[in-house]
């Protein structure tokens, strides 16, 4: 008993040999001139130069960062090295204070036995 959609065995080679063709026209790669491929290569160009310039501005302000840090540990330095000469220096003067008292009492000592 034949099938309500029996097909002929050319039939079925003539549409394995479109189906071919179709998927042979859709893998087809579009022309250079094509007004999409052109779009697209635009697009991928405007998104590689912004890209290119994010990257700029971030090494940009990594320079920035890098310099103000510098400036801060340079700043940092020297108010370390003021507080160590201000530190020093109280603690020559706290000496010559102790040498003044000690010279002090050493004179009244030798006042007293005199």
């Amino acid at each position: 008993m034949k099938h309500f959609n029996d097909k002929h065995f050319g039939d079925r080679l003539q549409a394995a040999a479109q189906a071919r063709q179709a998927m042979l026209k859709r893998a087809e790669k579009p022309a250079a001139d094509d007004p999409k491929v052109l779009q697209r290569k635009a697009e991928r160009e405007a998104i590689a130069a912004a890209r290119v310039a994010r990257e700029e501005a971030k090494a940009q302000a990594a320079i920035e960062q890098r310099a103000r840090e510098e400036a801060e540990a340079t700043e940092r330095a020297a108010i370390a090295a003021r507080k160590a000469r201000e530190e020093a220096d109280l603690a020559v003067a706290a000496l010559a204070e102790q040498k003044a008292l000690r010279d002090a009492r050493y004179a009244a000592r030798k006042k007293r036995k005199a």
